[in-house]
């Protein structure tokens, strides 16, 4: 059988955006309407930096980048009033309701760390409650006083790793993410990813991960030891 098997893991972590939450084309289409209303143009290579970081990080990337005459909280104050209308009905990405429903059913514990704040974290997830109930505990970056640094540093994974019951070791969390920021954090942390990126994420900066995925949809479970899906009861789409 030429299936990879990887390191067994016993718990999950997953980030939020562009891994459980279709936000990316969201957050794109907000920086690039307030760059452009400074005059200036977002350009793709500086979208892909800032995927994965905390707010104030982010803020002052593209400022610094672009000379903007903006200070950090001008320009996320304009970002949340253009997109909290639009994160109040945010959709999963594929496959998010299958697969935590089968890591649910094998009592895999789970947790989020993302780079949100927590009042962004309940903008994006309160219309899913019923999905999110799910986690035993979210890592909200820009908010926690314990994440020190935002990702690519290894902070968020590790205080997230530490919240969970019984103190796993770092080597036995599997981590879901979207972006090569994400990536870094995790596996500086000690931890294996799988990568769901962007589609049009070159793919040198996808090199890194443990494993890459089109969707979650593809995960195997078996591969990192996990409980193998039951190919009777899972939806394909």
């Amino acid at each position: 059988m030429s299936t990879p098997v990887f390191k067994p893991v016993t718990h999950i972590i997953f980030d939020l955006d562009g891994t459980l939450l279709d936000t990316e084309r969201i957050h794109k289409k907000t920086y690039t309407k307030i760059v452009n209303d400074c005059g200036k143009e977002f350009p793709d290579d500086l979208r892909i930096k800032i995927l994965g970081k905390q707010e104030m990080d982010v803020a002052n990337l593209i400022i610094s980048t672009l000379q903007l005459d903006l200070t950090p909280e001008e320009l996320l104050e304009k970002a949340h009033i253009e997109e909290e209308k639009e994160l109040r009905h945010v959709k999963v990405m594929n496959g998010v309701e299958d697969l935590l429903e089968h890591f649910c059913q094998h009592k895999i514990p789970m947790a989020i760390a993302t780079s949100s704040s927590e009042e962004g974290f309940r903008t994006k997830t309160n219309h899913l409650k019923n999905i999110f109930t799910v986690f035993h505990h979210v890592v909200t970056g820009s908010s926690d006083p314990e994440v020190k640094n935002g990702k690519p540093a290894p902070d968020i994974f590790n205080i997230c790793a530490s919240r969970f019951p019984g103190s796993p070791v770092n080597s036995e969390i599997l981590v879901f993410e979207d972006s090569p920021n994400g990536v870094a954090s995790a596996l500086a942390a000690g931890m294996q990813v799988v990568m769901v990126p962007d589609l049009n994420l070159p793919k040198e900066l996808t090199a890194n991960a443990t494993c890459v995925l089109d969707s979650l949809e593809d995960f195997c479970p078996e591969i990192f030891c996990l409980p193998p899906r039951d190919s009777s009861g899972s939806r394909s789409s």
